[in-house]
């Protein structure tokens, strides 16, 4: 090979490996300014309190501000359509939830694909749903809910935070694999719907046990089952759906994107941080203090677990032909 050829080849290799090596070296760098993370949700709630706890272990591991910023609105589709047209720098985040998994199907006409828009970094939690009945209700188990509900077809309501949302989602879900009709009165928001189920207004709720938990502790609620696969710690007195609805599950989760196209490495950094607050005991311990349990995963696993929870939600909503409002 001749000095010229060589000469010419080493430039090449130089210049196809210059934009890797500064992709490498903004990842390392990363952050140098601060990062927003984007929800869809008001201030004050699960959702929101995450992401700030989740916030601050990235700005004390990562030495940047990691600053919150409440988008609520349309199901929380306006945040994730403000992440999804932000600059794919890791500068601009999406807390994710199960909402996104249930809009990709309940909204027909969305400005984005989030399976393809968004690029999981890591999930951070899983909530236990709990299904409640005001005390007065009749029925003291499952069982005897699902007797009743056969035997008043139609005639026992169902409340929920919304039409389209989780909670609406998990009750048409039961309906189909327990085969009762119910009727659905929509509120809003969950916290009046949980005020009208403590009132008597409606006789049955699946909620988050963490929010619904002082009320039964209070015995203004009475618990009838857990929606995860197993019991929780929180209330391990109550028995799960599955055991009387074989194969009932449905949880509440939530974890971080980005935009697509934002660097492998950030997305790695990210994923590798958010773990390291999953492992570590104080941390772990908030979250359970809060009735949720630390969820870890690498960003391609949280891919799948996104495509699956679209695809299981997506059956029920076709199923019971829910839209969106």
């Amino acid at each position: 090979m001749n000095r010229q050829r060589r000469q010419f080849l080493h430039l090449v290799t130089g210049a196809v490996a210059l934009p890797a090596v500064s992709r490498l070296a903004s990842a390392q760098a990363y952050p140098t300014r601060p990062v927003r993370i984007i929800h869809g949700f008001f201030a004050g709630g699960s959702a929101d309190l995450f992401a700030r706890l989740i916030g601050q272990w990235l700005s004390e591991r990562l030495g940047q501000p990691f600053i919150i910023e409440n988008r609520p609105g349309a199901g929380g589709n306006i945040a994730t359509e403000t992440v999804v047209r932000a600059a794919p720098d890791g500068y601009t985040l999406l807390l994710v939830t199960v909402s996104n998994a249930i809009n990709e199907v309940l909204f027909e006409k969305l400005n984005f694909n989030f399976i393809r828009d968004v690029v999981p970094i890591a999930t951070v939690t899983r909530g236990i749903g709990v299904m409640v009945v005001n005390p007065s209700f009749p029925a003291k188990s499952v069982p005897e809910l699902i007797a009743y509900a056969k035997a008043n077809p139609g005639k026992m309501n169902m409340a929920s935070g919304g039409n389209g949302g989780p909670q609406h989602i998990y009750g048409e879900y039961f309906k189909m694999m327990a085969g009762v009709d119910l009727l659905h009165v929509p509120y809003r928001g969950g916290p009046a719907a949980l005020t009208a189920l403590i009132a008597g207004e409606v006789q049955m709720m699946i909620d988050n046990l963490s929010i619904a938990i002082e009320q039964i502790r209070v015995g203004r609620l009475r618990a009838l089952a857990v929606t995860a696969s197993t019991r929780s710690e929180v209330v391990p007195e109550v028995p799960t759906l599955a055991e009387f609805v074989p194969g009932y599950e449905a949880t509440a989760w939530l974890g971080m994107g980005a935009p697509r196209n934002t660097p492998r490495e950030i997305i790695e950094k990210l994923n590798k941080e958010i773990n390291a607050a999953l492992a570590d005991p104080k941390f772990k311990a908030r979250i359970t203090d809060l009735g949720y349990t630390p969820f870890v995963t690498s960003s391609a696993e949280f891919g799948q677990f996104i495509v699956d929870e679209t695809e299981k939600w997506g059956k029920v909503i076709r199923a019971a032909n829910i839209r969106a409002e």
